[in-house]
């Protein structure tokens, strides 16, 4: 077991400040509401007066106040990618997890980097730009090198009018030195979840393999982020215990980053358990969360970490994610599949995949979905490749100069998915889209805009700023 305690996830702690804020007056929450909207951020107490919220008044105020904080950073930008199963194999006994190593009723299947190839080119032809590689935490007889060749597989593969240009990973913990060469093969964010914080519960659910070492994978974010690994993401699997707990404890996990690096984690994923093949757990949560918690756990992490990126997957359905859009979330996947092969086979709830879909729906349908409600699909990936990460893409975002470079890029890129890949009701929908943003747009950013996206109908593809 790992030796070094986790001690910046302090149970005690979280506990007092709950029992102390758990029955705040409307006055508080509203006060901890208006600091919010200064996107500055908030404090463990004021997170958990959030948590309190049962008035539905209070709850409205709430979500007004994440929709004005979501849509001042980030616009009507929505980020788009699709996760990349290249192995299912585990050695972890995960309760939750169809991956899990004594499961039999999965057939197990690590792809040959010829295949991973097959799989990008299905990803490109329908238009994605960003992918994220996910693994179980085993690997083929190469160990670790699986990976990092794995990575160079998905930046090899070309078409006429597209490529990979940012994978993100979510892999078993690393040691610091993995780390650097997970770095030096040209990642963007490493991903991973703690799944719960809770440590009593975090033994109850994982019996076996490395997993099992709590203080191992709690630690893995500050080895990544000393091996230069600038852009993190963290996460939680809500479900398995209470969520009021869980935000807390994962708050104390980010002002941990936040203190020791100067900044904290790139994005933060919201997975709620969904069946999985031959999981009790899956099926049954012992910690249900309920829709309405589910969109105020959204809303609270936009105003307690403003700038930080949250994630909504395809675990979801359509409509509880259009919900989450207008509350925080700015990236979602799309068109996923959780088994290995899955995009080659064509293949949506696969019985071998690690847990069941809520969106079944084609990217160009989310697309089509997205852009009829306001939000621009964005596939840009200039941010990482011209530096702009870690505490340089703070230092831009803060202030809100960010935006100047943000909104253009998301437009030629959605441009250019419009013109190479899109149906023609897609396009159609699109293109108005467009045109009507540019034309709400003033000064240098909309110079920008009509810049990439002339460049764009030209011809050319990858512009940004």
């Amino acid at each position: 077991m790992y030796k070094i305690e986790a001690d910046f996830i302090n149970e005690q702690k979280v506990w007092e400040i709950l029992e102390k804020c758990k029955n705040p007056e409307p006055r508080q929450i509203r006060d901890v509401l208006a600091k919010a909207a200064e996107m500055k951020g908030l404090d463990l107490e004021e997170v958990a007066m959030l948590t309190s919220i049962s008035d539905p008044a209070l709850l409205a105020e709430l979500f007004n106040t994440a929709n004005q904080v979501k849509e001042t950073i980030y616009g009507k930008r929505l980020v788009l990618f699709a996760p990349l199963y290249i192995s299912n194999l585990c050695s972890n006994e995960c309760l939750y997890c169809a991956f899990r190593a004594t499961n039999k009723e999965i057939t197990r299947h690590a792809l040959s980097q010829q295949q991973i190839a097959r799989e990008v080119n299905v990803l490109i032809k329908q238009g994605h730009k960003r992918v994220l590689l996910v693994a179980g935490e085993s690997y083929p007889k190469e160990g670790f090198q699986y990976v990092l060749d794995s990575v160079k597989t998905i930046y090899s593969v070309k078409s006429v009018h597209g490529e990979i240009r940012r994978v993100n990973v979510n892999v078993a913990p690393l040691a610091t030195e993995e780390f650097k060469q997970l770095k030096d093969a040209g990642i963007g964010t490493y991903q991973i979840f703690q799944e719960t914080y809770h440590r009593e519960t975090y033994s109850k659910v994982h019996l076996g393999g490395k997993k099992r070492d709590y203080n191992w994978r709690a630690w893995s974010l500050h080895r990544a982020m000393e091996a230069g690994i600038d852009d993190v993401g963290i996460g939680v699997l809500f479900g398995l215990f209470d969520y009021r707990f869980e935000i807390l404890a994962m708050m104390q996990h980010i002002k941990e980053l936040e203190e020791k690096f100067g900044v904290g984690p790139h994005t933060i994923s919201v997975p709620r358990l969904e069946p999985a093949t031959n999981s009790d757990i899956a099926s049954h949560p012992p910690f249900p969360v309920s829709d309405i918690d589910f969109r105020k756990i959204v809303a609270i992490l936009r105003l307690a970490v403003p700038y930080t990126g949250i994630i909504m997957s395809t675990r979801e359905t359509a409509k509880m994610r259009r919900e989450t859009f207008a509350l925080g979330v700015s990236q979602i996947s799309a068109g996923s599949r959780t088994n290995p092969g899955g995009y080659e086979e064509e293949t949506e709830d696969d019985p071998s995949g690690q847990f069941s879909l809520g969106d079944h729906r084609s990217l160009d349908e989310v697309i089509r979905d997205v852009a009829s409600m306001g939000y621009i699909p964005s596939f840009c990936t200039a941010c990482y490749r011209l530096g702009r990460t870690g505490a340089d893409f703070m230092d831009l975002a803060k202030p809100g100069d960010i935006k100047l470079h943000c909104a253009p890029n998301a437009l030629s890129s959605f441009k250019e998915y419009l013109q190479n890949f899109a149906r023609p009701e897609t396009a159609e929908v699109g293109d108005k889209l467009i045109a009507e943003t540019i034309g709400s747009m003033s000064g240098i950013a909309r110079q920008r805009a009509e810049k990439l996206v002339k460049r764009v109908e030209a011809g050319r593809d990858d512009v940004y700023c």
